[in-house]
């Protein structure tokens, strides 16, 4: 008995050694990759998008209404620095956005005039393909999403994402957030977090809170796959374009200028 016993220690001892020795990557591989469950066959009846009329968005000067809205419900703290700033939304100067755009003989009025910014959920995002965890995936109505749980801080997803649209959560963002928002949870110290196209409000009818907020509707959402859609009507006849559609991430918000 004494000598089965050793014998059974030490093979479960390699065992345990021979699992511990495999590359991270082998055993994080095993995850499932498609994220929580979800009523898929619902999911993949849609497609979700976002439209943004440039010209509508400028008419009032330094409106913020859509930020606000977002940040507010979904408790983005406000950290007073741009070093350690968490976004969902944000606008940066078209020049900087469409930089491909020929810009030489634009009248500088328009060069500098700011433009949202927000995840793009992409058609084929390469941020689930760097995630070693699986933390970032896409749903069957186009949707990227994160499970704050599964993410472990190591920013692949960010070194993949092209346009800039996931912030790091250096410190614990909760003390600097002025009153939380019980509907939706908060984050921690080490998580990286972006716009969900506020999958938490559609599950109830209602619009991203961001667009909601928009008084000169100058955001427009919802589902591509259906005809007779604002989004669909929206995007018909007109001049539309994405950034940056030569990497073939095929993003899901349009602009319209």
């Amino acid at each position: 008995m004494e000598f089965d016993r050793r014998v059974f220690l030490k093979v479960a001892g390699l065992t345990l050694l021979g699992f511990v020795a495999k590359p991270g990557w082998e055993v994080l591989s095993k995850i499932d990759e498609s994220g929580p469950s979800t009523a898929q066959g619902i999911l993949s009846r849609k497609k979700w998008a976002m439209a943004v009329h440039l010209k509508k968005c400028w008419e009032i000067e330094g409106c913020r209404d859509c930020i606000d809205a977002c940040h507010r419900v979904h408790n983005v703290p406000d950290l007073g620095n741009t070093k350690e700033e968490i976004k969902w939304l944000w606008t940066t100067p078209y020049e900087k956005i469409f930089p491909e755009h020929e810009l030489e003989y634009t009248d500088e009025a328009l060069r500098t005039q700011p433009v949202l910014q927000l995840c793009n959920h992409c058609d084929d995002p390469p941020c689930v393909k760097y995630c070693p965890t699986r933390a970032t995936w896409k749903r069957e109505d186009g949707i990227v999403m994160m499970d704050f749980h599964r993410c472990i801080g190591c920013r692949y997803c960010m070194a993949g994402c092209p346009y800039g649209s996931r912030s790091f959560n250096w410190k614990d963002p909760r003390p600097f957030i002025k009153k939380i928002h019980l509907d939706f949870p908060t984050r921690t110290k080490g998580v990286v977090e972006k716009c969900n196209f506020c999958e938490e409000r559609l599950l109830k009818g209602l619009l991203p809170a961001c667009v909601e907020a928009c008084k000169e509707r100058a955001l427009v959402f919802g589902d591509l796959k259906q005809p007779e859609s604002e989004i669909r009507k929206t995007l018909q006849n007109r001049t539309v374009f994405q950034r940056q559609p030569e990497l073939g991430t095929k993003p899901k918000v349009y602009y319209i200028l």
